[in-house]
């Protein structure tokens, strides 16, 4: 067979487990291509947090984390249950930790910080941990990567200039409220400051991290290629031996010796994909996910044999629209206080502070029994709209116009009058705010324990007896619907302990690896901490280039001995 080019792992998809692939398949001496679809590299890992849940790392050590091994297994079993394998479950906090020791031995940006404080998402677990597991990558300067930053996926959420990590978001967040608050915006300020007269672009989050990566991979002389997309897999004597990709208009055809890492997203921007699989209703429209995830793995690795698992799940993230239709995630607004979420009869149906992926799942199973959750109502008054950043906005800075004018949102001088706004019974949002307010005045949520959990608690107010309840009693009041968004859709192709795709049987399709979100998610139906899908996804990129390299060598031992 006549190849235009060859290499010894080829990697599809460009965000933090595609990257993760193409470096660490270099590091350990094969020649590498990472390929993208779109013309910029990054994929959702860019749009992202940029926070790794990885347990018992040395990171999270170093900075007196009490972690452990056994502790990391005890909490998975308690959220991922049997749901996968034991075997998978043990191949990522046995080898997470490797991975990140690995990076940081072998390249000079590999380089993360203790997310200080942000909570597991069931902390109250066994083996749980309140101060959480999770890292975040330090902040970068974008201007050290010269012309690699020109197809980089970038953010369009919008900062007003300033650079913050997930902690110092955290502490600004509550400005208004804390000292805290205050000294850190002071610091982001002078960070804005510093930036100008230097001339440097300092980024973090996920942007941090997939720069980083980026950077790494350049070090190590590992290829990437955008503007190219997966087509089909080449198969010889069952084994992926290769791929047919379209690069510039152009069909080529690419040797992969040891094997193919799919490091793709999921099918987030694929209706036909969303209707067959998702609950209903399900809309494109509502994911955060970039334009490329389109499921193109899918059909043909099922076509080879590969099985699919969980396709029915997303990753779940409320969100508002904006006026062209763009969805902004609601992570930190939901720990607000001042606020509760109804469905379309005005009445509440679950803790608004729950973690995101559990919210989305509630707002499907609430919809499915009532037909009236989706989209479902989040509320605010004047106090919280003064006191907390909400939908990206300042405190105090009001709605634009453009929001009110395409009826996003809704406002009133009473409750009754948002509801004649919201068109759902007065009567009932009535009586729904008086429930939440006499909950707020006694520091506890009898309905749904909102605040009772330390994640809840993490993006509250800390200067309220329950950090997550207050009255809704401060006029003009708001309201603006709310979907059931995601970060990227949880099923596909079912992996083993060594990231191979299994046949039906559980036997490996030869050459043939997956990472990321268009592998069945080794975290099963739950989400156990925040980097619950960056973790997982450059984990398992590492385990299947480490399993190529292992096999490479075995093979040329065996040769020898010959």
């Amino acid at each position: 067979m006549k190849w235009d080019a060859s290499y010894d792992v080829v990697v599809v998809g460009s965000g933090a487990a595609g990257l993760t692939a193409g470096l660490t398949a270099k590091l350990q001496g094969m020649k590498s291509l990472v390929i993208e679809k779109t013309d910029r590299y990054g994929g959702a890992s860019a749009l992202s947090g940029g926070a790794l849940w990885i347990p018992n790392n040395h990171v999270i050590k170093g900075a007196g984390v009490p972690d452990t091994h056994e502790l990391a297994r005890l909490y998975l079993d308690s959220t991922i249950g049997d749901r996968v394998p034991t075997t998978l479950k043990e191949a990522y906090i046995t080898q997470g930790p490797e991975m990140l020791m690995f990076l940081n031995h072998h390249t000079n940006h590999m380089r993360f910080q203790y997310a200080t404080g942000y909570s597991d998402y069931y902390p109250e677990k066994p083996g749980g941990l309140s101060q959480g597991r999770s890292i975040e990558p330090l902040i970068f300067d974008l201007q050290k990567m010269g012309t690699l930053a020109d197809t980089m996926r970038r953010s369009t959420m919008s900062t007003k200039g300033f650079t913050m990590n997930s902690y110092e978001f955290h502490k600004v967040n509550m400005i208004r409220r804390t000292m805290k608050g205050k000294t850190t915006a002071l610091k982001l300020g002078m960070r804005l400051v510093k930036s100008k007269i230097t001339g440097s672009e300092p980024v973090a989050l996920g942007q941090s991290l997939i720069a980083r990566l980026r950077m790494s991979l350049a070090e190590a002389n590992g290829e990437l290629w955008v503007s190219t997309a997966f087509k089909d897999f080449i198969v010889k004597n069952n084994r992926v031996i290769g791929l047919i990709v379209e690069r510039d208009g152009q069909e080529m055809q690419i040797e992969a010796k040891q094997g193919v890492v799919l490091s793709s997203g999921g099918f987030s921007h694929n209706q036909a994909y969303r209707e067959k699989y998702l609950p209903s209703p399900t809309n494109a429209k509502w994911t955060s996910t970039p334009e490329g995830q389109t499921g193109d793995c899918i059909e043909p690795s099922v076509k080879i044999g590969g099985t699919l698992d969980l396709m029915d799940k997303v990753w779940g993230a409320p969100s508002v629209l904006d006026p062209e239709g763009h969805p902004f995630f609601l992570v930190a607004d939901r720990g607000v206080p001042n606020m509760m979420v109804v469905d379309n009869l005005g009445n509440r149906f679950l803790n608004e502070a729950a973690p995101y992926h559990e919210f989305v799942d509630n707002m499907f199973a609430h919809h499915k029994k009532t037909n009236t959750g989706i989209p479902s109502w989040i509320l605010i008054d004047a106090t919280a709209k003064s006191r907390y950043i909400f939908t990206g906005l300042f405190p105090g800075q009001a709605f634009p116009k453009s929001w009110f004018d395409n009826d996003i949102v809704k406002s009133g001088k009473t409750i009754e009058e948002l509801a004649s706004q919201m068109g759902v019974p007065s009567e009932n949002l009535i009586e729904t705010v008086a429930r939440f307010n006499t909950f707020a005045r006694n520091g506890h949520d009898d309905d749904f324990n909102r605040g009772e959990s330390a994640y809840d608690n993490y993006y509250g107010d800390p200067t309220l007896k329950n950090p997550n309840l207050a009255e809704l009693k401060d006029a003009p009041y708001y309201a603006l619907r709310l979907y059931p968004g995601d970060i990227g859709t949880k099923g596909g192709l079912v992996i083993d302990e060594h990231a191979r795709v299994v046949k039906k049987d559980g036997t490996p399709i030869e050459g043939l690896y997956a990472s990321g979100n268009c592998s069945a998610s080794i975290m099963g139906e739950t989400y156990p901490g925040p980097g619950a899908t960056l973790g997982p996804g450059m984990t398992m990129s590492y385990i299947a280039t480490s399993h190529m390299a292992k096999s490479s060598k075995q093979e040329i031992a065996t040769l020898i001995e010959a």
